[in-house]
């Protein structure tokens, strides 16, 4: 049985993923807008989101060693309050390279809001309670992305685009105060010394990992710079992978990929994430910039994702316990390929209904991939292992979010090799989210029948559960 406070404590912790996810991808509508009003091509609007997303998946390991130097209620109230200044300091800028690095800054702050409270949430809950739990959680990160487009929309085509930034501020004043009330100090411990060298390494991998992705993305790139980058960049990431094995006190503790669930779900999980990052980011701009569509009517087709995500989201534990996790994970994983090919093939000829039963099920299918991804990789971790589990699990998923959006430029790039027609650099962009979505579906296949066993078994012992925990008054919707 869940207490009062652990769910009110989930609850915020989802209005903070929520607000976090929103603003990662509310840009994606407005992205012609402020590529107008910052002098730059829309598709380079796409760094805005990259940088932030990922300096959120870089500093996630530091929350957690923060959060036992400073104690979690400071880091989380800390982290509210820089990440709502943050939103107001994007709202003033008036160049893209202003607006990226305010972006990176906000990323500091949403780096450190859900991981903490994610963890004081999960740290001591029973095996039993963890689907429900990640349930409170994970949804709103699935309804976020979706609801932004139509979100952005309305505000670039009634406002203007920094009110996109703007509407942080009340949010993030209420989740401060209830933050203020709810979450209490906790105990202050004595973290091992800081692993400077990993923290070096992985930001350097990363940040020169998507300054690569934008570098390629352009319509007239620098070959030699963006090869020497890529090269660097790989060698940082080897060099930090290598360093996180062997230091007694890791950043990140890779060693806990020795338990099959937490491998296969950071691993197929990864994947996953990739396309389900890059679509929200693809399908505005392919209605704006090639069917000629408004801000509004692409946000409320895209919709439709999020129409998806809430008709199957009660069913979604049931499922897992009836069927297990491979069985479910090889159908959403195989499903999601096939609804990427679909977006592949759309026309502005294509009659709206099919483009929203196709964006409907397509949210389906994200639904239930990442609900049995996000239960998948804590199911089996005992509770000493559980932070640093969590740590490995929710950057990786994070920084496959922001290069979801990264590999979508690259794709248009091509596209735009391949062809000169607007549709053909979209074609080649989906197509390539679809051969992403087909590898997670491989890796699906392998997993062990009896994975994720240790919660599924107990959970079917009883009456399932639907996972739509949050409703329209709590977070998330």
């Amino acid at each position: 049985m869940i207490d009062t406070r652990r769910r009110r404590t989930a609850l915020l912790v989802a209005g903070c993923f929520f607000m976090e996810m929103l603003d990662g991808t509310i840009v994606s509508t407005a992205a012609p807008q402020i590529g107008a009003s910052l002098h730059t091509a829309p598709a380079s609007v796409g760094l805005v989101i990259t940088s932030y997303l990922l300096t959120v998946a870089t500093l996630i390991p530091l929350s957690g060693w923060l959060a036992l130097r400073f104690g979690p209620r400071r880091i989380l109230l800390g982290a509210i309050a820089l990440f709502t200044l943050a939103s107001l300091a994007c709202a003033g800028c008036d160049s893209l390279g202003q607006l990226v690095a305010m972006r990176v800054l906000q990323g500091v702050g949403g780096a450190m809001m859900v991981p903490v409270g994610r963890m004081a949430v999960l740290g001591r809950a029973e095996k039993p309670d963890i689907p429900r739990l990640m349930a409170y959680i994970v949804w709103p990160g699935l309804v976020a992305p979706v609801v932004a487009p139509l979100a952005g929309g309305v505000i670039t085509t009634y406002a203007d685009w920094h009110w996109l930034f703007l509407v942080n501020l009340p949010l993030g004043a209420a989740a401060f105060a209830v933050a203020w009330r709810l979450v209490t100090p906790g105990p202050r411990q004595s973290p091992p010394p800081l692993d400077w060298a990993g923290v070096l390494l992985s930001c350097a991998g990363l940040a020169g990992a998507t300054w690569t992705a934008h570098l390629f993305s352009e319509s007239r790139t620098p070959w030699a710079t963006a090869a020497a980058l890529a090269a660097l960049s790989a060698l940082a990431l080897a060099a930090a992978a290598r360093h996180l094995l062997r230091t007694p006190h890791p950043l990140v503790n890779l060693r806990v990929l020795a338990d099959r669930g937490l491998r296969s779900s950071v691993v197929g999980g990864s994947l996953y994430w990739l396309v389900v990052g890059a679509v929200p980011f693809l399908l505005p701009l392919l209605f704006e910039e090639v069917f000629g569509w408004s801000a509004v009517k692409s946000g409320a087709v895209v919709l439709f994702v999020f129409v998806g995500n809430i008709g199957i989201k009660p069913a979604t534990t049931g499922l897992l316990n009836r069927y297990g996790f491979r069985p479910l994970l090889v159908l959403s994983t195989a499903c999601l390929a096939a609804t990427v090919v679909g977006f592949a093939f759309l026309t502005a000829g294509t009659p709206v209904a099919l483009i929203a039963a196709l964006a409907a099920v397509s949210g389906a299918a994200r639904s239930v991939g990442l609900t049995g991804y996000s239960v998948l990789a804590m199911s089996e971790i005992p509770p000493e292992r559980m932070s640093d589990a969590n740590t490995l699990s929710a950057t990786f998923s994070q920084t496959a979010a922001g290069f979801g959006v990264a590999v979508a430029t690259v794709g248009l790039r091509l596209g735009g090799e391949i062809g000169s027609a607007p549709g053909t650099a979209y074609g080649t962009a989906f197509g390539l989210l679809a051969l992403l979505a087909l590898l997670a579906t491989a890796d699906a296949v392998r997993l062990h029948p009896t994975a994720g066993d240790a919660v599924r078994h107990r959970a079917a012992g009883s009456a399932p559960q639907p996972a739509a925990e949050p409703r329209p008054t709590g977070a998330g919707g």
